[in-house]
């Protein structure tokens, strides 16, 4: 089949939910390659727009809102401007980073959903939900929790049980009870307007199975596994208090699906361009519904069934529009070999890292890059990372930029010289680079992302192997013009890596342009042994990049052990229970118990003792007092003293490791087996008595 000509290109990154910042899972899997795939159009001067926004609704909003006490909309603007600037500076160069909550996406998403109304093209059922008899509210999935009907865990919730990772739906759960009041939910009948998918079954067919032979195989494959189903009717709207209302009668709180309203935010945000720049951009319709203009979306796997299924269905029935030419979605990322969780805060947050590694937004792409989930789930680890960056970035490509420019400046003044005879090494070299324009471009071209990236990296190899070889350092003792020649040819292979890892790494590309002066470049040009002209001045060498030292990985590893360290304590808190109550005793035997308040004058660890602190203790008689406590492991020493802490002043004096313990101090085993020391709320005098 012959492929189709587009006069221009829409791409759309998945829109990610603002209750929370971006981490390198996304970035791997959405945002980095359609940064790339854009950068590269744009260097070809293709007619392209990029198109980002938050997506601000849906239940994570809303419970995030409910937990912390302020509004669904506090929450999206907090982190929809996280979200914004950390894509910023990272380099993901959008267009537009527009969100859900403006007032052209909600008019745009209420009209799209009013047109399938009234053509007839959506279906009004009535089924059973549960409903919340107290909070007086019908329950999205993520509101009920209960006990998971597969491994037991008593704090499923509505849609999975993240234990044991099964899918659930709220009917399933053992004792379900709602998170909002902690009332047990009852079923009740609410109506809702469903998208007739089963209606569009033989068309998706066509279109994906026979139309599309070329998309990616997981994403063919997850699209054929769901149509070799039977597709059953999908609800567009939802019971909720948070989103854009649906605009039907007899339709009062009710709101638009998430999954309905948030791809309609590609349009939205691409209208909202077009309106602000008509001049530049023209009108959003040409990007949308000119059958001339390609539509490409970058999204996860997670998000493949609503974008090869459920919005080109949308698209379909409203008429008009243009429908994804492809979806390049990729697997997952793992971190240090176990599942990215936002829950469980195992992740490493985009912004976080722009302050840890400050500047070195290109080692992060470029590793993301080099691991891309492509095909199959990949890995990060902080090890390959650092491994990543000092045996290639900085030993192999930024080596040979170094050398190249080094020698250039000691040898001839930083000025390109003229290129002389080629011998057989200099034409092998040559012959190596020249056809990279083309096997980068092929790759690009069916978003291999990484196979293009490593062929991008090949130049530097080849650039390091021909300065090796050619040994310009000795030869400049017999035969200076032969180094002019080696030095010309080494620099239009340092240009052609400035255009070649433009779309990979922007940041060390500009840098690098900088450098030898190339002000004026083209992607056309990649190959060129022209690059620079014979007398071309260039700029001060630099370091393109720098050794990532061990301290600065070790600290990465620490912060995930200390999250995973947390994560278990977490855990064994909600399977916490407290031991049984012990026997009664009469009430004259606890009179016997002399419990007071002594003030924390020194405490300092026992020699020779892990377990044991010394304290001195104010008890108010005017003498210090002793007591020797098994808390060494739970405190530091000198963030006890000072402290006012209850302890039983009648107790036998008992000596330990040589030293009198003159009463004990009271402490409270914690559920994960730490000690806690018990002390009071405002200050009181030493000596006083509890009772």
């Amino acid at each position: 089949m012959e492929e189709k000509k587009f006069k221009r290109t829409t791409v759309t990154a998945a829109l990610p939910y603002a209750n929370g910042g971006v981490h390198i899972g996304h970035l791997a899997g959405v945002y980095v390659p359609a940064d790339i795939y854009v950068r590269y159009l744009r260097l070809k001067k293709q007619d392209v727009v990029f198109i980002g926004g938050s997506d601000e609704h849906g239940v994570p909003i809303t419970i995030r809102a409910k937990k912390e006490g302020i509004t669904p909309q506090d929450v999206c603007d907090r982190y929809h401007k996280i979200i914004k600037d950390s894509f910023k500076e990272f380099g993901i160069s959008f267009d537009i980073y527009s969100r859900t909550t403006s007032k052209v996406h909600s008019k745009l998403a209420s009209d799209f959903f009013r047109k399938l109304y009234d053509d007839g093209k959506l279906i009004e059922k009535e089924s059973e939900q549960l409903y919340d008899p107290e909070a007086k509210q019908f329950l999205a999935d993520r509101y009920v929790m209960g006990t998971c009907p597969h491994c037991g865990n008593p704090n499923a919730y509505g849609d999975q049980c993240e234990k044991c990772g099964s899918d659930l739906s709220p009917m399933e759960l053992i004792n379900p009870h709602s998170t909002i009041s902690g009332a047990k939910p009852e079923l009740r009948k609410t109506k809702n307007w469903y998208l007739p998918l089963n209606q569009y079954q033989d068309w998706l067919k066509q279109w994906i199975l026979e139309g599309h032979k070329e998309w990616r195989p997981n994403v063919y494959g997850q699209c054929k596994s769901w149509l070799d189903m039977d597709l059953q009717p999908r609800a567009m709207t939802r019971d909720l208090d948070w989103g854009i209302p649906v605009p039907v009668e007899g339709a009062d709180g009710k709101v638009l699906y998430v999954w309905f309203d948030a791809p309609i935010g590609y349009i939205s945000n691409t209208k909202e361009l077009c309106d602000a720049e008509p001049e530049r951009w023209g009108s959003w319709e040409k990007w949308w519904k000119d059958p001339e203009t390609r539509l490409i979306h970058f999204i996860g796997k997670d998000n493949i069934v609503f974008h090869c299924l459920i919005f080109p269905v949308m698209l379909k029935a409203h008429g008009g529009y243009i429908l994804p030419d492809n979806v390049p979605a990729n697997e997952f990322l793992n971190l240090e070999n176990d599942k990215i969780s936002t829950s469980r805060n195992w992740a490493v947050w985009l912004d976080e890292y722009l302050k840890d590694f400050p500047g070195k937004q290109d080692v992060l792409r470029y590793v993301l890059t080099a691991n891309a989930p492509e095909t199959k789930d990949n890995n990060f680890t902080w090890k390959d990372f650092q491994e990543r960056n000092n045996s290639e970035l900085v030993a192999i490509y930024g080596n040979f930029v170094n050398r190249a420019l080094q020698l250039t400046k000691k040898y001839w003044n930083g000025v390109v010289p003229a290129c002389g005879e080629l011998l057989d090494v200099d034409k092998q070299a040559i012959q190596e680079f020249k056809d990279v324009k083309e096997k980068v471009e092929q790759y690009l071209d069916n978003f291999k992302f990484r196979e293009a990236q490593k062929e991008a990296m090949n130049l530097a190899r080849i650039g390091n192997k021909y300065i090796t070889e050619c040994e310009p350092w000795k030869v400049w003792k017999t035969d200076p013009k032969r180094v002019e020649t080696i030095l010309y040819i080494s620099l239009q292979l340092v240009a052609n890596l400035a255009i070649a890892f433009e779309p990979f790494l922007p940041f060390s590309s500009k840098k690098l342009r900088e450098m030898i002066n190339l002000k004026n470049f083209d992607w056309a040009e990649l190959g060129s042994t022209t690059l620079l002209e014979a007398g071309h001045q260039l700029a001060e060498p630099q370091l393109l990049f720098e050794k990532i030292e061990d301290e600065a990985i070790q600290y990465q590893l620490d912060k995930l052990a200390a999250t995973k360290k947390a994560n278990e304590a977490a855990e064994a808190a909600k399977d916490y229970k407290a031991e049984p109550i012990k026997a009664n005793i009469p009430f004259d035997e606890w009179e016997k118990l002399d419990i007071r308040v002594g003030h924390i004058k020194d405490c300092q660890k026992v020699k020779k003792s892990n377990k044991l602190l010394q304290f001195t203790l104010d008890d108010g008689s005017g003498t210090d007092r002793t007591i020797l406590s098994g808390i060494a492991k739970f405190y530091k020493p000198e963030d006890l003293i000072g402290k006012d802490v209850l302890f039983i002043a009648n107790l036998a004096p008992r000596k330990m490791m040589g030293i009198e313990s003159q009463g004990m101090i009271l402490s409270a085993l914690n559920f994960d087996g730490s000690l806690s020391v018990t002390t009071t709320l405002s200050e009181v005098k030493p000596g006083s008595q509890v009772g």
